[in-house]
């Protein structure tokens, strides 16, 4: 069954990051600048650190790409690291004649509070927290937004756009218009937070000023939007095909990620179901609906797994940055001894940026679900399927007048 497959490799002060993606059907239009527009988004935002002045991200593409198009096949893209040249001895794959010393290799023997490196470092049985932290960082994010740039080109063609906005940062929340935008990300981007409230705006880089000067650091919500969203995607008939689930497991992967919400989320188990659920309504220009409305969407698109053809709404939670420059207690990993946390180069807010890797993640979701329902190793194919079924249930609500 034809799907949308991703995967990632490289550590984040490696030679490159490399990712393969499996499932772009055949004669896909494959726009290299906007894989490369994605990256620049995701390395913006005010309160990032000092990598994203060190990186410049820009994709290669390296296989199932031919004059522009898709051919079918896996497609291989790699970023390179540009600080890896600060990093040759310290990262080397072969054994190095500094071997011996810690700072030359810049071992990491104090785990940080809240990151992989000690549970990491049990696991895998090792002593040096590098060994741990250079795969675990966010830096992996590069190869899923470049991935998720693919994805989007290949729901573009269906009429499916995603966008996303931070909704709260160091807990001052965003007052969000009943109605968004239409471009989301046009009106989003320009923002140094990607909020649309300017008064939050502006209190937001204040805090993120104020954690700064304390050496802390600040998580928040983002909320991703798609719209064109046909109905019918996903699946009530087994627990893994439900399309809410999977786009819960995509965002919770997330590196920092530690909640997910889709539509109403966690406000629904607080009111009755008079005040929860969305009436259905006939509306004959939802034709991605099938000729069927709701009134609101506190749903955010998804009834029991399965879209429902009005705009798909998720929202995930940002912890802190784990990363203090006012660093918290820990413990030796070599003596048991205590000690202070690692201050590894990092991000006091990543909040704007995450919003960028949530697009990208559920737009690998939203097409691998496309791919497995319309099926097809080419665009005409999919074209062809996709069409059919948006004709099959615009019929189906095309109720004869009585």
């Amino acid at each position: 069954m034809p799907t949308f497959r991703f995967t990632t490799a490289g550590e984040s002060h490696g030679p490159a990051l490399v990712a393969v993606v499996e499932g772009l059907p055949a004669g896909l239009p494959v726009q290299s600048d906007e894989i490369d527009r994605e990256l620049r988004r995701r390395q913006g935002g005010y309160g990032r650190g000092g990598r994203m002045r060190i990186e410049s991200d820009r994709a290669e593409l390296l296989s199932g790409v031919r004059h522009g198009q898709a051919l079918g096949s896996p497609v291989t893209l790699m970023v390179r690291n540009r600080d890896w040249a600060n990093w040759t001895d310290a990262m080397s794959p072969t054994p190095h004649e500094a071997q011996d010393d810690d700072e030359a290799m810049r071992r990491v023997f104090f785990p940080r509070p809240g990151h992989a490196d000690l549970v990491g470092a049990l696991k895998y049985d090792r002593t040096d927290a590098r060994d741990i932290l250079e795969r675990a960082s966010a830096r992996e994010t590069t190869m899923r937004v470049a991935a998720g740039a693919l994805a989007k080109q290949l729901l573009a063609q269906l009429g499916i756009t995603i966008g996303s906005h931070v909704v709260s940062i160091g807990g001052i929340v965003a007052e969000v218009p009943a109605a968004l935008p239409e471009d989301l990300n046009a009106a989003s981007d320009p923002s140094p937070v990607r909020c649309l409230d300017a008064d939050a705006e502006g209190r937001m880089i204040d805090a993120i000023d104020a954690a700064k000067r304390d050496g802390d650091t600040l998580g928040g919500v983002v909320e991703v939007v798609a719209r064109g969203v046909p109905a019918g995607l996903g699946s009530h008939v087994s627990w893994d095909r439900k399309l809410d689930g999977r786009l819960a497991q995509a965002l919770m992967s997330i590196q920092a990620i530690k909640g997910v919400e889709i539509g109403l989320g966690f406000e629904a188990a607080m009111r009755p179901g008079s005040r929860v659920h969305d009436a259905i309504t006939r509306d004959d220009a939802l034709a991605r609906g099938g000729g069927f409305g709701r009134v609101g969407n506190y749903a955010g698109g998804l009834e029991g797994g399965i879209t429902t053809g009005l705009p798909l709404v998720c929202r995930a939670a940002m912890k802190p940055i784990s990363t203090l420059m006012t660093p918290l207690g820990t413990v030796d990993l070599r003596t048991g001894e205590p000690a202070e946390a690692v201050r590894e180069r990092s991000d006091v807010c990543a909040v704007p940026a995450a919003g960028v890797v949530a697009e990208a993640m559920v737009a690998m979701v939203l097409a691998g679900a496309v791919l497995e329902k319309f099926g097809g190793d080419s665009m005409t194919e999919l074209r062809r399927s996709f069409d059919a079924y948006l004709e099959q249930i615009r019929a189906r609500g095309a109720f004869a007048p009585a």
